[in-house]
């Protein structure tokens, strides 16, 4: 268990006494396996990783390019996007129409960032950058729960999966537009 801890405490950049255990919380699904159920996207952006993720970063900002939402934003925006950060997202392919709480689950700045449904462990969003010479690549996944079993997974395999993977496929090629157009005279300062 030490090993695992100091290993992680290493990654994580803590030293000294900063690496007791009451000063870094690991989360004990940090090394889990992703769904075979989840939706999983990608797209390459030309455009330095750490613009793009300031982009990503801009909660306020994603319905302008993640087309199955309706609204999101954080509850808390005078404190910084990291760890523990909630946002609500209102969007009716994600099961709800109403608004649902998401909390940031693991943030790796310039890298990844990671909602989890915080009345429903199984509802996940990851997003992650991936630097690639002067490219880099949005990687996307939505994960949620399907209900009633197989009848219930067939038909939301048909019905509501089909649209949420064309949606979020055209969402990452948004995403391409607005990072690569990313311009200082302020053209996008109204969305």
């Amino acid at each position: 268990m030490d090993v695992g801890h100091n290993m992680l405490c290493s990654i994580a950049g803590y030293r000294g006494t900063q690496c007791e255990p009451s000063a870094m919380a690991v989360p004990s699904f940090a090394f889990d396996r992703p769904s075979g159920r989840a939706i999983h996207r990608s797209q390459d952006v030309i455009s330095p990783a750490a613009t793009a993720f300031a982009r990503l970063c801009d909660v306020e900002k994603w319905p302008v390019w993640l087309s199955f939402l309706h609204s999101a934003r954080r509850t808390e925006p005078h404190v910084p996007f990291a760890v523990g950060s909630e946002v609500a997202i209102r969007s009716e392919q994600l099961g709800d129409p109403d608004e649902q709480l998401f909390e940031v689950d693991r943030f790796i700045p310039g890298h990844h960032v990671s909602l989890v449904g915080a009345f429903s462990c199984r509802l996940r969003i990851d997003f992650r950058i991936e630097q690639k010479s002067e490219r880099s690549k949005i990687v996307a996944r939505v994960d949620y729960p399907t209900y009633g079993g197989v009848t219930g997974a067939l038909f939301d395999r048909f019905t509501r999966r089909r649209r949420l993977d064309a949606a979020l496929a055209d969402s990452l090629l948004h995403f391409k537009g607005l990072v690569e157009f990313d311009r200082e005279d302020g053209v996008l300062a109204d969305f």
